[in-house]
């Protein structure tokens, strides 16, 4: 039998927790929230292509070439000269201390939420998102696209990323 009642509250403590993150990543960044995941994105794989950034984000090429833009006019990006249609995007150095204050917004707000449980419970909610995420990678289909927002060195930090460790299955 399933718990309905788990799925609700399980639904509305995600839909919460990603209000909460994404308003302050928002605030941080000073960009919308795909601007603030592309510089992330970015962060971790620099002078990747407009059409891919996008692809990482979830916005249509026209929408990533505004977001692109928009970044370029705040001085977070630039983008680099290309092989025929192909576009690189990379970091300024402006837009690498924003990543590291959006990535510390992100981690303080979770940790706000955190605050209340202890090790026991810290250790078994671990446990049991490590397991919800690679369920959740066999949905997506990538780990790129499901961690555009995440601090990806404390992810691995005496651990393998369960998402990381879904896409090597999966390529196997």
């Amino acid at each position: 039998m399933h718990d309905s009642r788990l799925g609700n509250l399980l639904g509305a403590a995600a839909l919460a927790l990603s209000d909460l993150i994404l308003a302050r990543v928002r605030e941080a960044a000073g960009v919308s929230v795909s601007g603030a995941a592309a510089l992330v994105v970015l962060a971790h794989a620099p002078g990747v292509s407009v059409t891919e950034l996008g692809r990482r984000v979830g916005l249509s090429q026209p929408a990533t070439a505004r977001m692109v833009t928009s970044l370029e006019a705040a001085g977070l990006a630039r983008r680099g000269p290309g092989a025929g249609r192909t576009v690189p995007v990379a970091l300024t150095e402006a837009g690498e201390r924003t990543v590291g204050e959006v990535l510390a917004t992100r981690a303080a707000g979770t940790e706000q939420v955190l605050a209340g449980l202890g090790e026991d419970d810290r250790r078994a909610l671990t446990h049991l998102l490590e397991g919800l995420l690679t369920r959740l990678h066999a949905e997506v289909g990538s780990a790129e696209v499901l961690c555009r927002l995440c601090d990806r060195a404390r992810c691995t930090e005496g651990a393998v990323c369960p998402v990381g460790q879904a896409e090597r299955d999966r390529g196997r």
